[in-house]
C-alpha cells in the first residue's frame, strides 16, 4: 500500500473551531428551503431491519419518487436494502433512474471471514445491486493491521466489479482523529468511490467532527491525484437542520462541485418525510 497522504495536522480543538465557524453562517429561510429540496436528490432511502419484507421495500421504493409529490423535487439517489431484498427493489425501481444499493460484506460489524464477505458482495451484485455499502474491519484497524484492512478492501473492490463501492468507516467506534483519518486513507487508497460515516447500528452515528476529517482527507486526495471521492453521511441524521449542516460542511470544505448525488449522499429513513414537511 503506497500512501500518498501527508501527516494530518488538525487537532480536535481546531476541528471544533472550524465547525463552529461553519455553524455561524446565516442562511435565509428561502435559501434553506431551496437547499433542502436539492437534498432530496442526495438521499439514500434506507431500511435495514430484521423485520424488513418485500412489501416494506416496495413501499420505500415508491416513496423514493419524490417528483410524484411535487415536480420541483428530484427523486432519491438510491434505495438501500439487505442483499436478500435487492431483487424486489430492482423490480420496483426498474427504468426510474433511482439506483439500488445493498449493504454487503459483513455489515454491520465486519466480523466475518473475507471469503464470506466476498460471496455476499457477489451475491448482491448478481441480484442487481448497483451500489455496495460495505464496512471496514474496525478491530483490525484498531490493532494496527492496516495492510490486512487495505487488502481486504481491495478484494471487495474487485468483487464489486463496476458497481459503486461505499466504504463505511463506523467512525463512532474509531475513537480518535488519527484512527478516523487512517481509515479514510486506507479506504480511498483501496479504491472506494465513497467513504461513509456509519452503519446506523451503534449509538454514535454521524458527527460533524468525524465528517470534517473525512472531508479534509478527500480534499487532500483530490489535490494530489485529481480524483474525486464521494462522501456519505449516515447514522442518526433525522432533521432538516442536520441535513443542512452536513450540506454546508461539504460546500465549505470541498466546494459546489461535490453538491450532487455522484459525490454526496445522506443515508436516511425518516429524514425524507421531515424535509417534505419543511418545504
Amino acid at each position: 500500500m503506497r500512501n500518498v497522504f501527508h501527516s494530518y495536522q488538525h487537532t480536535a480543538e481546531n476541528i471544533s473551531e472550524r465547525i463552529n465557524q461553519f455553524a455561524g453562517i446565516s442562511i435565509p429561510p428561502d435559501e434553506q428551503k431551496s437547499i433542502l429540496i436539492k437534498t432530496l436528490g442526495y438521499l439514500d432511502l434506507t431500511t435495514l431491519e430484521g423485520s424488513d419484507t418485500v412489501d416494506k421495500v416496495k413501499q420505500l421504493c415508491r416513496q423514493a419518487h419524490f417528483s410524484a409529490v411535487d415536480p420541483r423535487f428530484s427523486d432519491a439517489a438510491a434505495v438501500c436494502v439487505y442483499p436478500s431484498l435487492v431483487s424486489a427493489a430492482r423490480r420496483e425501481l426498474q427504468n426510474t433512474g433511482i439506483r439500488v444499493a445493498a449493504v454487503a460484506g459483513g455489515f454491520p460489524s465486519g466480523q466475518t471471514s473475507l471469503k464470506v464477505k466476498l460471496e455476499e458482495v457477489k451475491w448482491a451484485v448478481d441480484e442487481g445491486a448497483e451500489e455496495i455499502d460495505t464496512v471496514i474491519s474496525r478491530g483490525k484497524l484498531l490493532e494496527g493491521r492496516d495492510t490486512e484492512v487495505y487488502e481486504e478492501l481491495c478484494a471487495l473492490r474487485e468483487a464489486c466489479s463496476d458497481q459503486l463501492l461505499k466504504v463505511i468507516l463506523e467512525t463512532g467506534e474509531l475513537v480518535t482523529i488519527d484512527h478516523i483519518r487512517r481509515a479514510c486513507e486506507i479506504a480511498i487508497l483501496a479504491g472506494a468511490d465513497f467513504i461513509k460515516t456509519s452503519t446506523g447500528k451503534i449509538p454514535v452515528g454521524a458527527t460533524p467532527e468525524a465528517f470534517l476529517v473525512m472531508l479534509d482527507t478527500i480534499r487532500e486526495y483530490q489535490g494530489i491525484t485529481g480524483k474525486a471521492v464521494g462522501i456519505k453521511a449516515a447514522g442518526g441524521i433525522r432533521t432538516p437542520d442536520q441535513a443542512l449542516r452536513y450540506y454546508h460542511l461539504v460546500k465549505e470544505t470541498l466546494g459546489s462541485d461535490w453538491l450532487n448525488a455522484r459525490c454526496f449522499r445522506i443515508g436516511a429513513s425518516s429524514l425524507a418525510n421531515e424535509i417534505l414537511h419543511a418545504v
